[in-house]
């Protein structure tokens, strides 16, 4: 069962995927802990650009901390750009382990695998149809994949070394399941979807 923090910023108790933990440094500035392994009291905060924004506006990191700490404007920015980090690192991983496949073709003639894959990632500016068709696809078969959407093609042939990559899938283990958890994080600071769900009823 997953675990629940409470928001310092409306004081709502929230599951761990909708929210990210942060720690203040030696310094006593104010850093993102995405992977949650840093040493520290974590204060956590709803995964939204505004949330973390009006944390830093409003001193609520030192009112949570109980002593002062720094807490800089671009907090939310870096926070994105960690959690971008994290997911491109992980989606590495996943093409280097053979656990991922890349293009149109290739992602169809997974569906139709033995062990179809668990997660379906389309860039956020790719276009519609290609991704209706896997949708498709993947909902006849009524698969359960899990579609993500908050990355760019650059940024997706970025971490996996090709250019303009529209359309990818991750079999599934844990890599997957974390990409999944991330997406639904840094969907928070962008203006996409995080996930659907296209292979249920």
């Amino acid at each position: 069962m997953e675990r629940e923090r409470r928001d310092i910023v409306s004081g709502e108790v929230m599951p761990e995927h909708r929210l990210i933990r942060f720690v203040a440094d030696p310094g006593s500035h104010v850093v993102p802990d995405v992977a949650g392994k840093l040493p520290g009291r974590g204060l956590w905060v709803e995964a939204t650009a505004a949330a973390v924004s009006k944390a830093v506006e409003k001193k609520l990191f030192s009112r949570a901390a109980k002593q002062p700490v720094v807490a800089t404007a671009d907090l939310a920015t870096r926070t994105e750009m960690a959690l971008l980090q994290r997911m491109t690192g992980d989606l590495g991983l996943a093409r280097r382990s053979g656990a991922l496949v890349m293009g149109f073709d290739n992602v169809q003639r997974a569906l139709d695998a033995p062990v179809p894959p668990k997660v379906l990632i389309e860039a956020s500016d790719g276009a519609a149809d290609g991704k209706r068709k896997l949708y498709a696809a993947a909902y006849r078969q009524h698969l359960g994949c899990v579609v993500l959407e908050c990355l760019t093609s650059a940024e997706l042939g970025l971490a996996l070394g090709r250019e303009n990559v529209i359309h990818a899938a991750i079999q599934p283990g844990g890599l997957a399941d974390r990409l999944v958890f991330d997406a639904e994080r840094l969907a928070g600071f962008r203006s996409q979807n995080p996930a659907s769900n296209p292979g249920t009823d």
